[in-house]
């Protein structure tokens, strides 16, 4: 067997936590994946992985030998890199994890255009709004939105700023009212997007001073951009949305932005990979693409 490839599966399969598991990502049988394992610890006559009918878990050594196995396998496609990049042309499969409306508003058609730039590039994306872990799902790129962890290894560019606007229906401001002022708006009902934890405060920046925070009370509290928009398009209270997701309703009639004096609080979109010699061709335009064409979607 290939050593390389048996580190590869070997990876995978503690990634995901089961050979069977693995052995569905990498189009294998289960039994084949044993086999390089086997093949591994048979080589260096020690044993890598615990393994019961109910669950694995990973040796001391092994825990040791998979940190190493991870680097020689990143080295080792950043070599293979070197001749793509060599050639002058990206190639290969690209994949990117993205936030569902973010990604499929703004993103999804750079990245459409990137393809048909480049036909030798083959795109894998996911649409997920849960916060993704680059190396052990395995992706290339991430887009996220909002503030950034500290993480190690992972490197941060930010690709856009997105202007935050407050807005309401006409129906809504007939009956309610139309603040004029962001201290008035703790008068009014919200519909608030909230993903876990917390409900997140309304931004407002402030010359020289950390934003201003106003969370407005509110009865409805979605996990879905589009909802949040569609509650308030509805009548169901004021919003505080990203301006790509309401622009076009502003631009029809269906929501009214509201305090347009107020400089909007400015949202960061980030490209993440994980920090390599040599980063990819494909991962590298890509993020150029990104960073280019963004700010166009951003009213």
């Amino acid at each position: 067997m290939d050593r390389l490839t048996s580190m590869a599966v070997f990876v995978k399969a503690t990634d995901l936590g089961s050979f069977a598991a693995a052995a569905d990502a990498l189009d294998l049988s289960a039994p084949m994946v044993g086999k390089h394992v086997q093949f591994l610890e048979e080589r260096l006559g020690v044993r890598l992985l615990h393994r019961t009918t109910r669950r694995q878990s990973l040796t001391d050594f092994g825990r040791a030998y998979y940190d190493r196995c991870r680097m020689i396998l990143a080295e080792a496609e950043a070599a293979d890199a070197l001749a793509a990049d060599h050639q002058s042309e990206p190639r290969g499969k690209l994949r990117i994890a993205m936030p569902v409306h973010f990604g499929r508003h703004c993103v999804l058609p750079i990245l459409m255009e990137f393809a048909q730039r480049h036909p030798a590039v083959e795109l894998d994306l996911s649409f997920n709004d849960r916060l993704i872990d680059l190396a052990e799902d395995g992706y290339d790129l991430a887009i996220r939105t909002g503030d950034l962890d500290d993480r190690a290894g992972v490197i941060a560019r930010r690709v856009a700023r997105q202007p935050m606007l407050v807005c309401a229906s006409p129906g809504y401001l007939a009956t309610r009212g139309r603040p004029g002022k962001i201290e008035e708006l703790a008068a009014h009902q919200a519909v608030v997007y909230r993903r876990s934890g917390p409900v997140p405060p309304w931004l407002f920046p402030r010359d020289g001073q950390s934003p201003l925070e106003i969370s407005p009370p509110n009865r409805f509290r979605l996990d879905d951009l589009d909802a949040v928009a569609d509650a308030a398009a509805a009548g169901m209270g004021l919003a505080w949305l990203p301006g790509w997701l309401v622009h076009e309703r502003i631009r029809k009639g269906s929501l009214v932005q509201l305090l347009p004096d107020e400089p909007p609080f400015l949202y960061d979109c980030h490209a993440l990979w994980l920090q390599t010699p040599h980063l990819p061709l494909k991962v590298r335009l890509a993020v150029d693409a990104l960073a280019a064409a963004l700010p166009r979607f951003m009213p």
